[in-house]
């Protein structure tokens, strides 16, 4: 079927030189009124979804939904700002390509990919935006897509674990971070006790949730020591470059098994050297090539779910971070794509 065009009326402009003035009549074009999906789209070009993804709340017969979750009323602790993360890393997602040659894959044409745009919050209301969050999960990945989240703080990954759970059962979680979030003093929830809830509600596996790259000062000398006694397996960032990536991807791949695995990734596990437009940074943190090879390492793995929290756009130097971020999730997405496709 030939695409719908349009012309573009020809019409005058005057042009000025030294001698006098003349008039020259720009030629009509014709245009397409649609792209196909095969067009080549400019990356400054059109609406900005995660790497060109079209944009429907129709979930029927996708594969993978791209959700945003702008909310940064969790972030109790210092910068706010990660609800404008999402916007930001879908913008910088436009210039990625689309092929992954580590990974051999091209999921926009390998699978059904959608981005489902943002989940509808009550900012004001970190209840009501958490069971919001989590119904929105639950509507997605119970039509059989896989979902991969564009955070928003460390909060939002409470209720994602929460619809995870309720369809695959206890997970195994890599978690990803800076901090080890299971502070077990705050009441209520907020970005600095996600896992500590989830672990005390039965949304984790106690003997497959693991935490990477723990670094900075802390708040008490007993907060790792508190990790561990829900059952965390801390790995901080002296232990990760003791190991190397490739031994840490191995320490990673042993601890959650073939049990289904949720990954929850905090910006804040990069340097902020890399990744500066973040909530809480803490200086002496991976690189950003490190943390590319870190998450290729886990290729394989049953990955059923992911996040990524805690961008920063206010805070950010040249979008380095959301671009950082954008091509992490590419990553994230393409580990659930090989998955899924079987090799």
């Amino acid at each position: 079927m030939k695409a719908a065009t349009a012309f573009i009326p020809s019409f005058p402009i005057n042009v000025k030189n030294q001698n006098n003035t003349s008039t020259v009549t720009i030629l009509r074009m014709k245009l397409p009124l649609h792209y196909n999906q095969d067009d080549f789209i400019p990356a400054y070009s059109g609406i900005a979804t995660f790497m060109g993804c079209p944009h429907t709340r129709n979930v029927d017969g996708v594969d993978f939904a791209v959700v945003g979750v702008p909310l940064d009323s969790g972030a109790a602790s210092w910068r706010s700002g990660t609800r404008q993360g999402p916007r930001a890393i879908r913008e910088n997602s436009l210039q990625i390509w689309g092929h992954n040659r580590h990974l051999k894959i091209t999921p926009r044409k390998e699978f059904n990919v959608i981005d489902f745009g943002d989940v509808v919050l009550e900012p004001i209301s970190l209840a009501d935006a958490s069971d919001n969050i989590a119904a929105t999960t639950s509507f997605i990945i119970n039509s059989g897509a896989q979902q991969l989240t564009l955070g928003g703080d460390h909060s939002i990954t409470y209720p994602l674990l929460q619809a995870h759970a309720e369809k695959y059962g206890k997970l195994a979680v890599i978690h990803i971070d800076s901090h080890t979030d299971t502070y077990q003093g705050l009441g209520e929830l907020e970005h600095g006790n996600p896992f500590y809830l989830a672990m005390k509600d039965g949304f984790i596996d106690p003997d497959a949730y693991i935490q990477v790259g723990i670094r900075g000062p802390q708040s008490e000398p007993d907060e790792m020591e508190e990790a561990q006694s829900i059952g965390a397996r801390v790995v901080t960032i002296e232990e990760c470059f003791a190991l190397g990536i490739p031994k840490l991807v191995e320490l990673i791949r042993q601890h959650v098994g073939d049990r289904h695995v949720y990954l929850s990734l905090d910006i804040d596990g990069v340097d902020p050297a890399y990744a500066p437009g973040t909530g809480t940074p803490e200086v002496g943190g991976f690189t950003s090539y490190q943390m590319l090879w870190l998450l290729r390492g886990l290729v394989g793995l049953d990955i059923v779910g992911c996040d990524l929290v805690e961008v920063n756009p206010l805070y950010d130097a040249g979008a380095m971070t959301s671009i950082l971020a954008a091509n992490l999730g590419f990553e994230l997405l393409c580990l659930m794509g090989v998955k899924k496709r079987g090799s």
